[in-house]
């Protein structure tokens, strides 16, 4: 099957849930969720058999398409991303399936979820237009993926509207996007101006003849500013903490993990063909290193004194940016069969990123259900009265840490050998300082759920059977990738 079937399936899957909505009935709205993961899920069965050019059989017409040599690409990088999408967007709409009570609440009729059926689609869209950004071959097609990835968040951010934190966290994050927007657009055509072309492909063929040019260099610049909003890093990480606590779980989820990964893969798509210049390589090495620096700093040490769980999340999502962009900033290959590199370390940290987070995410939406507060305090006593849920939690958040034996200390290793092998010690020296914070406002959540007591009158919390599984699959695998990483490393390689 050709690969460009996969982002079209998933468009068409976005349109038939929208009719769905607009002339189905007007009953609960769990059905919508189901088939949209359902749909999701055959989507990301066919990424397995879906082909590229390369692998077509003799005589396929479509090999000759222009899309082929204009615009998509279909690599182990993009097979990788656009899975990373699909399951990503699969755990947030099952997540959002069991949180149908509070998205009703704050949409239009809090006694129904009649408001709440485009929720289920409108994550669809983003997803196709992650998975465009994956088989992105120029700055054109990228711009117009990335766009489509947040103009859907702009919806999703401010959805229920009820809600004045929502409609703030909206707000701030349509004035931020337009504002990093700005910066791509001026940057690309800096670049566009300074190269002749948009072209993946053209730049790194020409990338070796390459001199030392401030322009370029200016508009590279502009792209990583552009691109920081997305990935959540230092200088356009201030929407971060304010659009996590006001937008809706589930929308935070996706921010935290989906968008973030859109973002740092079209970052490698950006940075890859300027990596053939060495004399644009040091210096643009030399910014990551500098934005890796103090989106660790500002990431570990804003997260001490957070008390709400989501907010604390927001800057440990901040940090994990800071522990990704140093594996870019020690751009290399991989040195051996068990060594990944810098683009295999940037993604299997944030495929382990990924079950950590959403896992914490499903466990926070039920608790932020069953006591009306999403602070750290709603975990006290939570070991006392729900111990098997306090146990998986304690998982998650060692893994967040870096504990060993978990996906965490993997991921976190990966990072620090390729930073030392290249020798970055002061990025070493940073990232040691924020794992080291990390053991402390992690480690308050732990505290809130086996040392201090919640109130006397506050029920266990059971997960729905959705959430119920998912936490199960995801705590498993943090547990699973801890020990044996090669499952993900071998759906890096192809």
């Amino acid at each position: 099957m050709p690969a460009y079937y996969l982002e079209a399936l998933t468009v068409t899957l976005g349109i038939i849930l929208l009719m769905i909505e607009a002339f189905g009935p007007e009953h609960s709205k769990r059905f919508r969720g189901l088939f949209a993961a359902s749909g999701l899920a055959i989507i990301l069965v066919f990424g397995f058999f879906a082909i590229g050019p390369d692998d077509a059989r003799e005589g396929a017409k479509w090999v000759d398409w222009p899309i082929w040599e204009n615009f998509y690409a279909f690599d182990d990088t993009a097979r990788f991303y656009k899975a990373f999408a699909l399951v990503c967007t699969i755990l947030v709409i099952l997540m959002a399936i069991d949180y149908r009570s509070v998205l009703a609440q704050f949409t239009d009729n809090p006694e129904s979820e009649a408001g709440t059926g485009e929720y289920f689609a409108l994550p669809v869209f983003a997803c196709a237009g992650m998975m465009w950004m994956a088989s992105a071959k120029d700055l054109v097609g990228a711009f117009v993926a990335l766009e489509l990835v947040t103009v859907t968040f702009y919806v999703l951010v401010a959805y229920t509207r009820r809600k004045v934190g929502s409609l703030e966290a909206g707000v701030k994050y349509l004035i931020l996007g337009a504002l990093s927007t700005g910066f791509l657009v001026y940057g690309i055509a800096w670049v566009y101006g300074m190269t002749g072309t948009m072209s993946f492909e053209q730049i790194a063929s020409d990338a070796p003849t390459m001199g030392r040019s401030f322009g370029l260099l200016f508009g590279i610049g502009l792209v990583l500013v552009g691109l920081a909003f997305k990935i959540g890093a230092v200088p356009m990480q201030m929407w971060i903490p304010d659009v996590y606590q006001g937008a809706p779980t589930p929308t935070t989820a996706f921010l935290s993990v989906g968008s973030k990964a859109a973002g740092f893969v079209l970052l490698i798509r950006f940075l890859e063909p300027f990596m053939q210049a060495e004399a644009l390589k040091g210096h643009i090495l030399g910014l990551l290193l500098i934005m890796a620096v103090a989106t660790l700093l500002f990431g570990n040490l804003a997260a001490l004194g957070q008390t709400n769980f989501k907010r604390l999340l927001a800057y440990s999502s901040i940090a994990n940016a800071g522990f990704i962009l140093l594996a870019l900033a020690a751009w290399s290959e991989p040195a051996s069969a068990t060594d990944p590199g810098s683009k295999g370390t940037v993604g299997f940290y944030l495929a382990t990123y990924l079950v950590m987070t959403l896992a914490a995410f499903f466990i926070l939406g039920q608790v932020r259900i069953a006591r009306d507060s999403e602070d750290i305090d709603a975990f006290d006593g939570l070991g006392k009265r729900s111990p098997q849920l306090a146990g998986m939690m304690t998982v998650i958040m060692a893994s967040l840490v870096g504990i060993p034996l978990t996906a965490g200390f993997v991921g976190k290793f990966f990072v620090f050998s390729v930073a030392v092998r290249q020798g970055l010690w002061w990025g070493v020296g940073v990232a040691f300082i924020g794992a080291a914070a990390g053991f402390y406002y992690y480690f308050k959540v732990i505290r809130a759920m086996w040392w201090d007591d919640g109130p006397s009158d506050a029920p266990a919390i059971e997960l729905p059977q959705i959430s119920r599984i998912s936490v199960y699959a995801l705590t498993g695998a943090i547990l699973l990738l801890g020990v044996w990483p090669q499952p993900i490393l071998w759906v890096m390689g192809g």
